[in-house]
């Protein structure tokens, strides 16, 4: 089973209470809305969305006790709104967005998302549900590494991988597709491990990491998704209501960071003629927010000895006010 990361402090920062309406927009197989759960007896309710279908059919089992309480969506959390209001969620007390990948998906999907076994490289969450909003809806890793060009691939692994040899591998991959299809997790392995110096391939961190990272990050065009769904949660929160984003990649980080920066920095900018005024209640949500952690918030020693995943954690949260 998938080991959720910073239970303690989501709980903490979401703060949920009896009878609250909570979303959990990547629910994957419902660790983290377990405890909220728990938390907002007897009649709370969780929202819980994922684009990987295997994943709610996971939720549904692992929640089977609280299956009054759940409403699962199959879909991508950038269309948060919409889905909103097309299940008549109302009152949301708190919104969770972690953007991690679960045990499952790596080892078992099937997908390509692990180079400890060999797949076809695909790297889709769910191949059935097209992102609209993408250049390239159905994108596939193997079709980055066959057909795109040098320089493309060696942003990707720059940009989305932080990648010190990104360079390299994009010009190896091109050199070795020339020969022969890439198709499989295995032989993208073996071409980064020609690319990178010998010396290099023997650290903590598995040498294809990033590499593979980047290319799930592109696949999906998760940085993008992230980027569309987070006014989206500011619009849909009640007010007074929490957001806690859980990152695991220094972009996604920063993307957080910066958001809720811009939104908390609306207070200060908003006239003080209007904070005076007598107005209505709807007329008061102009979708404002204050930083509950000054840095991010990562994992205990403690943690870090149960599951080495959470070594790069980051979560953050705020309050819409």
């Amino acid at each position: 089973m998938h080991i959720p990361v910073l239970t303690k402090e989501v709980i903490e920062y979401l703060n949920p209470k009896p009878n609250e309406n909570f979303i959990d927009c990547t629910i994957g197989q419902g660790g983290h809305s377990k405890l909220i759960l728990e938390k907002t007896g007897p009649e709370g309710k969780i929202l819980g969305i994922d684009l990987d279908p295997q994943q709610v059919e996971n939720t549904k089992l692992q929640l089977a006790d609280f299956k009054e309480r759940i409403v699962l969506v199959n879909d991508s959390y950038s269309n948060l709104k919409d889905i909103v209001e097309k299940v008549n969620f109302k009152t949301v007390n708190g919104i969770l967005l972690d953007l991690g990948m679960s045990s499952e998906q790596l080892e078992e999907a099937g997908r390509g998302f692990s180079f400890q076994k060999d797949e076809l490289l695909d790297m889709r969450y769910n191949s059935e549900i097209p992102n609209p909003k993408s250049q390239i809806p159905n994108l596939t890793a193997e079709e980055i590494v066959n057909n795109w060009p040098e320089k493309e691939i060696e942003r990707i692994f720059k940009e989305y991988g932080e990648e010190r040899f990104a360079r390299q591998i994009a010009n190896k991959i091109t050199e070795e597709r020339k020969i022969k299809k890439i198709n499989s997790t295995f032989q993208l392995v073996e071409i980064i491990k020609k690319a990178i110096p010998a010396k290099f391939q023997y650290g903590k961190t598995h040498f294809a990491t990033r590499a593979f990272q980047a290319l799930r990050i592109a696949v999906n065009d998760e940085l993008n998704n992230l980027i569309e769904v987070l006014p989206q949660i500011i619009s849909v929160l009640s007010p007074g209501g929490r957001v806690v984003i859980i990152s695991f990649h220094s972009l996604e980080d920063r993307i957080v960071k910066n958001f809720f920066r811009e939104k908390q920095k609306e207070e200060a900018i908003y006239p003080v003629k209007y904070r005076e005024a007598v107005i209505s209640p709807e007329a008061k949500l102009f979708n404002r927010v204050k930083i509950l952690t000054k840095k991010p918030i990562t994992a205990d020693p403690e943690e870090l000895n149960k599951n080495f995943r959470s070594r790069s954690a980051k979560l953050r949260a705020a309050i819409k006010i």
